[in-house]
């Protein structure tokens, strides 16, 4: 650890003393005239900004020789921007904002140019993460499920993961803090390992993102992005409270940041508990309580010629592994069989700003432990430690073209711990270079790029020569190029278009090269004949925008060569299914169609509604296991600002969100039924003096409809997913 320190030293004492312009200014609502507290300002094609404080008004230090531009960005509002003529800054200045129709208009932090997502070439689905607590929440995992596209693979309610388009595990990136989070992801119970507390929004770029990210984004790239610090010389202090019915649940965070001058600091504590889930019957299922503590510090560092950010975020998760619903009771005391993990994540991220460009640097630690504990011992352990680096130089502008060259790299170790060896211990090095450029003419806008991984993977042997266990290393060298092309036009001033054609590729991963041995209820056997997954996907958006109607629809194709699958053998090892990896070319295709309708006068009323699907085969035509049934979703929403005194809004939310049955399924996965899921969810804004705080009250399936999703890894046991649950939760800003 004290190589990091010597790093952040060094880090915070590069930067001269230099002296700031300021504006000052206030953010108000344009219908009522009333300040707006929390608008965010952001300075365009930058991440330096400030939020509005609760009379809405905010001051921006910049040093800035040229004239820019400012974005004030509020949830529900348009996005306003203003020109600023740093030689004639006019202080202070007053900023109008009125309602919009269309809501996810944000500055975009997952693709290389950080633009709005009006501007941007490909499609990025965003979503606050204060939103989704406004409607209840589980977990982080439920609120990223409401993303039209997007679906999530659960092994009850404490462990779960994205699935993008009927693609998951390696086939989808998270990244944390700006680094990519690795965890053995692949395995049907592993679950993300991220509390959704200090975590600010989410973007999921929906399609390979190999360009910009490597390896594994063949399926997608899901983006968190941390909360933002407090304004300049401002302190706050919040605490978010929920208890969950079902699981007789709580979730408790406080946090607390300050902004100096130059120097900021956050710091986030959560502890989350949780018993057995209920299932439509009353019914507990045995052994899926969970435990979750989390902690999230940061400090930031501004100057003239240097911008830091330091995050760090452990979190310490404790998952049983149900199979049944049999002994019935409350404890959260974890079952004789259940996970251990243990994750942790630092990055350092700098700007350094150059006389006319920028580079960019984010250099991540992360450590993952992962036990699975059986009668007190470990049965498997695996320490993962990885090392992320990731430098971009965003060049100068010429006239309308930007452009960012990039190198990218990983270094990663796998070490065994426990009694079995499921995969070995191994070493990973990765590298990739890429360059991607960005022109803008008239009405159209152009981007694209081209880049090159190459990674090499060494395992140990296992066992000695001549015994039973004993099984052998390799030594394997993986690459390949990937290229995008994409545009975005404004057909008219009401409809965007937007046509993406990527390719992507995936190594195949430790598991599936060397795995070997009894893993979620089968014994799984790795192929180290393997070749990289290849895919091309081709992707269009149409979006119709009017004062009180939006319209889009998007479409893709996605064909992936040499898919990596999991297929049974005709074969049993004592009571197990054997399992082995096996390669087939694959394509997935589908899309996605919605409507929101926000009519006049009636400026209180949404309306929404979307409808999802994406069909998945091999090349023999035969269905691919796991790909998400179609859903449509539903939803009410009326929200109201109000006059009184203390009330500062209210809302209500009505869902109805519908799945088809799933019967395009693989030849040995069981169809499941269609079903329909009520939720509803009733909240308030509070405002006292410089009390700030909002209460919610949630139903989720009202109807306790008994159901099982096509994507629930306990469909195998024929185990239904929760039942109703009442989410009651507070948040207090202080």
């Amino acid at each position: 650890m004290h190589k990091y320190i010597i790093i952040i030293a060094t880090i915070l004492l590069f930067n001269n003393i230099t002296a700031q312009n300021t504006i000052n200014g206030s953010v108000k609502d344009q219908k009522t005239g009333e300040p707006l507290m929390g608008v965010t300002v952001l300075v365009e094609n930058t991440d330096k900004g400030t939020t509005t404080d609760f009379n809405g008004n905010f001051m921006l230090s910049f040093d800035f020789k040229s004239d820019f531009i400012i974005i004030a960005s509020y949830t529900g509002f348009v996005d306003e921007k203003i020109s600023i003529n740093t030689s004639n800054t006019e202080n202070p200045i007053t900023i109008l904002l009125h309602e919009k129709v269309l809501e996810l208009d944000e500055v975009i932090l997952s693709t290389p140019f950080n633009k709005l997502q009006s501007e941007n070439v490909v499609k990025v689905s965003y979503k606050s993460v204060a939103s989704m607590q406004k409607r209840g929440i589980q977990n982080l995992m439920d609120g990223v499920s409401q993303i039209s596209g997007v679906t999530q693979m659960s092994t009850g309610s404490g462990i779960s993961k994205p699935v993008i388009r009927g693609l998951t595990g390696s086939r989808v990136l998270v990244y944390n803090q700006g680094v990519r989070l690795e965890n053995f992801q692949f395995g049907e119970v592993h679950g993300i390992g991220i509390n959704e507390s200090g975590i600010g929004s989410v973007e999921v770029i929906k399609g390979p993102a190999s360009l910009l990210y490597g390896s594994d984004a063949v399926g997608g790239v899901l983006y968190l992005v941390p909360e933002k610090y407090a304004p300049k010389g401002e302190t706050k202090v919040d605490l978010n409270s929920k208890y969950t019915s079902n699981t007789l649940g709580s979730n408790t965070t406080i946090g607390i940041k300050t902004s100096l001058d130059k120097l900021q600091f956050i710091a986030r504590v959560a502890y989350n508990t949780n018993a057995d889930y209920t299932v439509a019957n009353g019914k507990r299922v045995t052994n899926s309580r969970y435990n979750d503590k989390d902690l999230k510090l940061g400090l930031g560092y501004k100057g003239k010629i240097l911008k830091t950010d330091i995050r760090f975020n452990t979190n310490l998760s404790q998952n049983g592994i149900p199979n049944t619903i049999g002994i019935q009771e409350t404890s959260r005391v974890l079952d004789k069989k259940h996970q251990n993990l243990d994750n942790q994540v630092l990055s350092v991220k700098n700007d350094f700003k150059l006389a006319n460009s920028t580079i960019k640097t984010n250099i991540g630690h992360t450590w993952h432990n992962r036990k699975l504990i059986i009668e007190e011992a470990t049965k498997i352990g695996m320490q993962l430690n990885t090392l992320n680096y990731d430098v971009k130089w965003y060049l100068p502008s010429i006239k309308k073209l930007e452009s960012i060259i990039g190198l990218q790299g990983m270094n990663q170790k796998n070490t065994n711990f426990g009694e079995n060896y499921l995969l070995p211990d191994a070493t990973t090095n990765s590298i990739g270079a890429f360059t991607t450029l960005n022109y803008n003419f008239n009405n159209l806008t152009l981007q694209g790029g081209v880049r090159y991984d190459a990674r090499h993977i060494v395992t140990q042997n296992i066992g000695e020569i001549g015994a039973s266990n004993y099984r052998p290393g390799f030594d394997k060298n993986l690459g390949s190029f990937t290229t995008s092309l994409g545009f975005k036009t404004n057909v008219s001033d009401k409809i965007t278009a937007r046509l993406n054609i990527a390719t992507g590729f995936r190594a195949p991963n430790l598991s599936e090269l060397a795995s070997k041995g009894i893993h979620s209820g089968r014994i799984e056997i790795g192929n180290d004949a393997l070749k990289n997954e290849k895919n091309w996907q081709a992707d269009l958006a149409l979006e119709y925008a009017h004062t009180h109607v939006e319209f889009f629809a998007n479409a893709f194709i996605n064909t992936i060569n040499d898919y990596i699958f999991l297929s049974p053998l005709d074969a049993m090892q004592g009571i197990y299914p054997v399992y082995q990896y096996q390669q087939d070319d694959a394509q997935l295709y589908g899309g996605e169609i919605g409507l929101h309708f926000h009519p006049h006068p009636y400026d209180w009323l949404h309306i929404s509604s979307s409808y999802e699907m994406v069909i998945g085969k091999q090349k023999d035509e035969t269905y691919l296991p796991l790909i998400p049934a179609n859903q449509w979703k539903n939803q009410l929403r009326l929200t109201n600002d109000t006059n009184y005194k203390f009330l500062d809004k209210y809302y209500l939310n009505i869902g109805v969100n519908h799945t088809f049955k799933a019967d395009k399924i693989s030849v040995f996965e069981k169809e499941q039924t269609a079903y329909t899921l009520f939720n509803t969810s009733l909240g308030a804004d509070f405002k006292f003096k410089k009390l700030a705080f909002t209460t919610t009250l949630s139903i989720h399936n009202i109807f306790d409809k008994e159901y099982i999703s096509h994507l629930s890894v306990l469909r195998e046991y024929e185990i239904p997913n929760m039942g109703r649950n009442v989410i009651f939760g507070v948040n207090v800003k202080f």
